[in-house]
Parts: C-alpha cells; structure tokens; sequence
C-alpha cells in the first residue's frame, strides 16, 4: 500500500526547500521582532497616500487581465525598456520558474548559476527535474564569474539552457562588472538564456544591463517590487527581454497569472509620487547601510564585513552561529550564510531596533554565554524536525 506522499515525483521527496526567512523561524519555533533575514524594505508604502484606479475595488467579481498593460507600461517607461518586453510575473521567483519551464527539459536539459548566490535558481530548476550545474565563485576574485569556466561549461554540456548570474548579487552584494557582463554575452550568444537578476538594482540603478538587450536578444532581466519599492507583500515582478523571448513564456505562464488587487498597488506605485518616494527610501536605506558598516568594523569578534549594492551587508564572524542564535533570542533574526566560506547576512533594512541590535553586537560574547543554553534548545527542537540548520 503506497503513501499518498510517495506518489510524489522522487526528485520532489529528494528536494530541499528553499530556506525562506519566515520558514526558518517558524519551524526552529522562534518568535522575531526585528526580521533581517529576508531583505525587505522596513519602511512601507504610505497606503492611504497610495491613489489606486478609479473602480478597482468594483472589479473583484472579474477574472484580471492576461497582462495588467497599465502597470507594464508604467514599468517600461521608468525602466527605459520597450513594454513589448515586459511580462509580470507573481515576484521574482515565478519569473525564475517561467524560464526553467520554458527553455528546459526535465530530465535532460540543466541550469547553471554562480554560488554564493540566490537559492531559488537551484530549487526552481530541481523541482522542474533540471539539472544543476554550479561554477563557484571566489572571494579572491570578488565572487565574480569566470566567463571561461562559463564557455568550458557550455561546450562540455550540451544540456546548459539557461545561465543565472544576480548583479547585485545575494548575499555578496557585489555587481557584475561590464567586461564580465561582455564576456557572459559572448559566451551564450546563440548557445543559452542568460538571466541577470536585478532585484537590487533600484538601489544602483547606473549598474543595470538593460542598455545591453538590444544587442543580446538571448538576455532576460528579472526584477521585482519587493525591494526599493517596498511591496514585498504583494509578489510582483517582471522579466524583461526581447519581445520573441518575452512571448515564449507567456505561453507558460497562467492565464491570471496577476490579482486586481496586486495591479492596482503596483500601478500606483509606478506614479511619479510613488516612484520618487522610492528613490527617497532608496538613499535613506544607502546611507543606513554606510552607517552599519562602519559600525561593524569597529565591533570585536566581526572579521571581515564585505562592500555591497544591496539593501543588506554580509559580515564575517570569529563565531556566526553563536550570534546568529543569540541575537535571535533577543528577537533579531539573521539570515547565516553556510557552506561558501562566508557568514552572517545583515540586511541594513533596519528598524527602531537599531540600537539594540548595535548594544547587542558589541556585547556578543557575553550575550552568547547567557543565552547559549536557551538557543541549544531551539536548536535541538529544529534539528530534530529533519531541517537543515538555520
């Protein structure tokens, strides 16, 4: 007799799923009142400011359109890209879905991403029955991609469809620059989707690549609301490409792939008003994160904290996971980087916590010792749960 779970596809049980920020605190059985750990904007939007369209709240009975026009339109003109390649998806990472399904074949075809980056490029691929393929990235060589590893990559297997590179990239922060961006054109011209991940770039909106698709017909861009837009919570992203590219994956993407809610608050914040209070919160979160760095750097016990684009900093600890546990007890959720050398992600997104969280990290060692047997717990209660650890 079959357990209904068992009917699952093996890759599906075989999978890991993608560490979320509330999945983590959730099921290690922590409770967070300053969350770090998911880069989100913790300034909002002013709703009641917001000026939704006239009807909006008439049309709940209606299915959306296949597309909301407005908002593409809208995104096209601050972006300076052509609308006719620009489709929305429900965030980022159904865009990350759309082009696993629409260039791969399961069971033969696979992607290829750069880590330390963006974990969902993985999951999305794995649970599409794609390979993956990784080309570490080194700290010596500022996590950038090496674009003949890259080309030995794509002439050793046949199977590589498409290419993920995150500029700035999660959790270094770090941007591509443009000789390496030239060099990741060349080498999948004509041989695989290259796909940059902009979810950041609204904070340094000179480093984006958008003025390269005319020339790279084979590039497609990702970018969301989530971030500098501070919409985290209604999942909203684009995909932007050539038209020909753009109109592959609308034939897979769902019919209403975008609520009338959804259009409605992300038409209104790609007014002129909404879209200058963005790049007003946009400096404030910059000159925060300067701020922050500084102050790490002055800290005993952090040993490295690296330069980014973000709007989060990734730091290195003599002891991360001490931290990480003793800050979350103390209601600061952190977000550890494990298994690339690297440690701690700090979002500079910060709240009226923020001295707190300063008080707490020069006294980390102290507050380690006291707090280390409450973590253990935890710790213990979420191991036994079949988890990886936070």
């Amino acid at each position: 007799m079959t357990a209904p779970q068992n009917l699952a596809r093996p890759e599906v049980q075989r999978l890991t799923p993608y560490a979320s920020a509330r999945r983590i605190i959730a099921e290690a059985g922590c409770r967070g009142e300053v969350w770090m750990n998911a880069n989100e904007s913790a300034e909002g939007n002013d709703v009641a400011a917001l000026r939704l369209p006239d009807g909006v709240l008439a049309r709940f009975n209606r299915y959306p359109e296949p597309q909301p026009e407005e908002v593409i339109r809208r995104y096209a003109a601050y972006a300076g890209v052509d609308p006719a390649g620009v489709v929305v998806t429900r965030g980022g990472d159904e865009g990350i879905d759309l082009l696993v399904r629409t260039f791969c074949t399961p069971g033969e075809d696979a992607v290829l991403d750069f880590p330390p980056t963006y974990g969902m490029y993985s999951v999305s691929a794995e649970t599409a029955g794609v390979r993956v393929v990784r080309l570490t990235t080194r700290e010596a060589d500022g996590w950038l991609p090496d674009p003949a590893a890259l080309r030995a990559a794509l002439a050793a297997d046949p199977g590589i469809k498409v290419v993920f590179a995150c500029s700035p990239n999660n959790p270094t922060g770090g941007l591509l620059t443009p000789s390496v961006v030239e060099d990741l054109i060349d080498a999948t011209r004509n041989r695989a989707i290259l796909v940059i991940d902009e979810a950041y770039v609204d904070f340094i909106p000179e480093a984006s690549v958008k003025d390269r698709l005319k020339g790279a017909p084979q590039l497609v861009i990702i970018r969301t609301l989530s971030k500098a837009f501070a919409l985290a919570g209604i999942r909203c992203g684009l995909l932007i490409g050539a038209p020909e590219v753009i109109g592959m994956i609308k034939k897979v993407i769902a019919p209403y792939p975008v609520p009338v809610p959804v259009a409605a608050v992300a038409e209104a914040v790609l007014s002129p008003e909404g879209i200058t209070a963005m790049q007003r919160r946009a400096e404030a979160m910059k000159a925060r994160r300067m701020e922050l760095t500084e102050a790490l750097k002055r800290l005993p016990g952090v040993t490295a904290v690296y330069e980014g684009c973000g709007n989060f900093i990734l730091a290195r600890f003599t002891d991360a996971r001490g931290t990480y546990l003793a800050l979350r007890n103390e209601g600061i959720i952190l977000r550890r980087s494990r298994g690339w050398r690297m440690r701690s992600g700090l979002p500079s997104a910060l709240t009226t916590k923020i001295n707190d969280f300063y008080r707490l990290l020069r006294n980390w060692e102290g507050c380690i010792d006291e707090r280390r047997e409450k973590s253990y717990v935890a710790e213990s209660r979420f191991r036994r749960s079949g988890r990886n650890d936070p």
